[in-house]
């Protein structure tokens, strides 16, 4: 299916990306991609470099993705090991909100901010989460989230 809008674009490239997919994120992402990791202070430009690093990812990428969607519109839930949980946006911004299990089974929270340039995907900003304990001092005013 060729996607016809910038959501299904999107939907597109998390469902590549599930799958591990690197031809099918080559047809999604510009040729010129830029990938932006704040945290780290990287940057990955161009769909080359981008592919590079997944490629050569220490160990291979992890497998164990496949999932079933769950959900409609902006609500998404996908197992085991990536779930994202919303994708929301118009034009072409488009937000992405999950989380990931790492081949150490500890389980990241991730942020994409992804740009679309012409049908394309021209760029995402990626933050990810570790995992930390909750603060006791505040225990009394919080829900905890299973």
């Amino acid at each position: 299916m060729t996607p016809k809008t910038n959501r299904q674009v999107v939907e597109r490239y998390v469902e590549a990306l599930i799958a591990r997919d690197l031809d099918l994120q080559a047809e999604i992402c510009a040729h010129d991609m830029v990938i932006e990791y704040p945290q780290s202070g990287e940057r990955i430009r161009g769909w080359a470099n981008v592919r590079a690093a997944h490629e050569n990812y220490p160990g291979g990428l992890p497998q164990e993705v496949a999932g079933k969607v769950i959900g409609s519109e902006d609500k998404w839930v996908v197992g085991p090991s990536f779930n994202v949980l919303r994708i929301e946006g118009t034009g072409d911004i488009y937000t992405l909100l999950g989380s990931a299990r790492y081949p150490d089974g500890k389980i990241w929270q991730v942020m994409s901010l992804i740009e679309l340039r012409s049908g394309k995907i021209a760029k995402t900003t990626d933050v990810y989460g570790a995992p930390l304990d909750a603060p006791p001092w505040r225990s009394k005013w919080v829900e905890r989230i299973t």
